[in-house]
């Protein structure tokens, strides 16, 4: 199994950082990427990755993040040079939620990402709350040069997930699906095609059924890898190798 979006530079997890590696082998997981929310985030990040073969790292600012974190395309660029086991940008995108930044300065933010991205040819993380339309309309706009999507723990609407399909986007499931209120969710990772889908924890955050509530880690991705695998109607097994596949397909 491979959690494709984990933040190991975060509390609780950091701390205990060898125990929670050793919980992943135990459960399976070949590969962890642990995601970028800032530039203090990413000064954590690049010295995670060294701590294991198994974990990687992404470079990128969260939408939250935007009012105090100016990033552009160069800059990303010049940040990747940093680690060779970088191998993704983001956590970007737009968050209408919270708006716990200017909705301008998250859309500029989110620009300069995608640029960087089509340029060095790398998957690019999109987190997206509150914005379906607005999120779509900019990646539209970069459709011809096929930039590499990966809408993370995406809980958006089918409709969303049908126009992200012709940007050819993955989509990655987080324990949300294992919630008894993610029916329309459950359904709609239920159409998408098998070969664009990618499984996560988003840990320390949105732990699985039946650890709810409790600080989530990549172990527990276990439990999002079955509950996924009943949705699509085939062996855990079958939807492992799957998105395990497509991980690597997106990012090597």
């Amino acid at each position: 199994m491979i959690d494709s979006h984990c933040h190991l530079d975060h509390e609780p997890l950091r701390s205990d950082l060898n125990n929670v590696l050793k919980r992943s082998k135990e459960v399976g997981i070949e590969k962890l990427l642990t995601i970028s929310t800032s530039f203090e985030s990413f000064s954590r990040v690049k010295e995670i990755v060294n701590i294991d073969k198994i974990i990687y790292g992404t470079i990128g600012i969260h939408p939250h993040e935007t009012n105090n974190e100016k990033i552009n395309c160069d800059l990303i660029l010049e940040k990747l040079k940093e680690n060779k086991k970088i191998i993704g940008i983001g956590e970007t995108g737009l968050d209408f939620y919270y708006n716990n930044s200017d909705k301008d300065k998250q859309i500029d933010s989110f620009r300069e990402h995608i640029k960087a991205a089509i340029k060095v040819n790398f998957p690019l993380i999109v987190h997206s709350r509150n914005a379906e339309n607005e999120t779509y309309e900019i990646l539209n706009e970069y459709r011809v040069h096929n930039p590499k999507i990966l809408m993370h723990c995406f809980t958006g609407s089918k409709e969303f997930a049908d126009k992200l399909c012709t940007l050819n986007a993955y989509f990655s499931a987080s324990g949300i699906i294992t919630f008894k209120n993610a029916v329309d969710l459950q359904k709609t990772f239920k159409s998408l095609p098998l070969d664009k889908i990618l499984i996560e924890t988003d840990s320390p955050f949105l732990a699985p059924v039946p650890n709810r509530g409790k600080k989530n880690e990549p172990s527990f991705i276990n439990f999002t890898a079955a509950k996924l695998a009943e949705i699509k109607e085939i062996s855990k097994s079958k939807l492992i190798e799957s998105t395990t596949n497509n991980f690597n397909k997106l990012f090597f």
